[in-house]
């Protein structure tokens, strides 16, 4: 699942909760899911039981398309184990085409290249154990 330009990374393992567990499942499968709440069909990300707009609990899991921008990123130059051999590397709010935002990593050979808008989509990249992936992004 890795891809060219995601660096050294790590991706640690995950622990799923109940509320995550279809989120991590899906990315192990290469697919994107987020919350959409069926009262005020908006659209969100994390997880989570109740939406975050109305407090409705009539939410559903939705495949999103993986596509998305960044809205707002930072290199990171410096940082302890075990991220300090990636550096540097990129944290990013990605603002998915469906509308949430996600905190992530943007994974580029090049992250001084990376701008505000810039097209990005999804890339999965397996955890430790394999169990699982994580969502990261990739310019396009």
């Amino acid at each position: 699942m890795s891809d060219a330009g995601a660096g050294d990374l790590p991706s640690p393992d995950v622990s799923p909760t109940p509320e995550t567990e279809k989120y991590w499942a899906a990315a192990a499968e290469g697919r994107l899911l987020v919350m959409r709440c069926a009262d005020c069909d908006r659209f969100y990300h994390p997880p989570r039981a109740r939406c975050p707009d109305c407090l409705s609990e009539n939410t559903e899991w939705t495949e999103a398309s993986g596509e998305g921008e960044i809205y707002a990123h930072s290199v990171t130059r410096q940082m302890g184990p075990p991220y300090h051999e990636a550096t540097p590397y990129v944290v990013a709010y990605v603002e998915l085409e469906e509308g949430p935002r996600m905190l992530t990593n943007v994974v580029t050979d090049d992250p001084e290249a990376l701008s505000v808008g810039q097209s990005v989509e999804a890339v999965f990249h397996e955890t430790e154990d394999g169990e699982y992936a994580i969502p990261r992004f990739r310019p396009v």
